[in-house]
This record gives structure tokens, sequence and C-alpha cells, in this order.
């Protein structure tokens, strides 16, 4: 039987505060995180960590290319991660966060380049309603939002298959049991005028 070195913490209401403290502690100190959203579990760690990003591409088996998205809390936190804000993505940020559409800035020189795939562009979203939200609202950091699966597996809906995907490569899982699934985020990037939808998902625009 594998032996876990991870915490893994059910998630409550009663107990989120202490939940998000203990996850702030590990990524602060470079650790990896798993925790649900309106979707699939997720990936975590501090984007602004190159060394903890390199374990994440590393546990992923990602290509260096491809580049993680994040989300934040509050549209406050926006200032400290990209360039600028485009008028066009004010309507659409106003009209869609939180929820499942991630846009695409130019990032400030504080983010790692690995985080860009070397592209100097971030994707960043508010999630809609669940942990990772209120996760994001405690933290008041960016933190990275990458399906908690290895490259080309399917993505997890459960704590079960984060486990047999990772083992203890990651330090703790926040437990809510199992997500719904279905489309990921609308991807649209707001760099370019006009802007481009790079991926349809829950979001459709016509």
């Amino acid at each position: 039987m594998l032996k876990l070195t991870m915490l893994i913490l059910s998630f409550t209401q009663k107990n989120s505060d202490s939940i998000f403290k203990k996850s702030t502690e590990i990524l602060k100190n470079s650790g990896i995180i798993a925790y649900p959203t309106e979707s699939f579990y997720a990936l975590g760690v501090l984007a602004t960590d190159e060394v903890a990003i390199k374990k994440l591409y590393t546990i992923k088996k990602r290509q260096a290319e491809k580049p993680l998205p994040i989300i934040i809390g509050d549209i406050n936190s926006l200032a400290s991660i990209v360039k600028g804000i485009p008028a066009q993505a004010e309507d659409l940020i106003k009209r869609y966060w939180p929820g499942p559409l991630t846009l695409i800035f130019d990032s400030q020189d504080n983010i790692p380049d690995l985080l860009t795939g070397n592209k100097k562009k971030l994707a960043v979203r508010i999630p809609g309603e669940s942990v990772a939200l209120h996760l994001a609202r405690a933290l008041r950091l960016p933190v990275t939002s990458t399906s908690a699966n290895p490259s080309g597996q399917p993505p997890a809906k459960e704590i079960g298959s984060i486990i047999k995907y990772f083992g203890d490569k990651i330090d703790l899982i926040i437990d809510a049991g199992k997500t719904p699934g279905g489309k990921p985020s609308t991807i649209i990037d707001v760099t370019i005028t006009p802007p481009k939808v790079l991926r349809e998902g829950s979001i459709v625009f016509k």
C-alpha cells in the first residue's frame, strides 16, 4: 500500500479558515496543493514562485512551452501580475467574473517566464462559487489552477485519482468530495484587438 506523506484535509465551512491557513503556509514554502474548482480538481503553487512552478511542471510532465493558468480572488489582485487592463477586457470582467472565463493579459515582470511558456502573457480568472474562489480570496496571492492530472491523462474529479496520479509528490489535498466536471473555462486573449477566443468552453460567444 502506498504510504502518503501528504496531508488530506476534508473541507467544511467550519474548518475552512484553518485549511486555508495551512494551504498558505505550504504554498509560501514552495509546496504544491490540490483543490476543487467548479469543474475538476486543480494543482496550485504560487504564481511568483519559480521553484514551485518547476516542480509542478515536472510532476505533470508538462511541456515547458505550455503556460499555466492562474486564479485570483478579486480584481484588485490583477495590478500586481499584469501590465494593464485593456478597455476591451473591462466589460468582460464585469459580466463574467467570478466565473468560467479566462482572460489573457500581458504579464508583469515578477511572473516567471516558465509560467507563461516564455510568452510574457498570463491566463487569469476569478473562479465561480467554489472552494477555489474562497481559497484565492483567503490567500490574496495568485495561484496556479492547472488540472490535477499528468499531461494527457483525464482531469481528476475526486481525490482517489489525484493520489493515483501523484502519490506524495504533492503536499496537501483539500477534499471536498467529487467535483461535477463539465466544460473548462472559455479563454479570450484581450491583448489583441478585437479580442480573440482561443478556447470555447462554458461561455459561448457568437
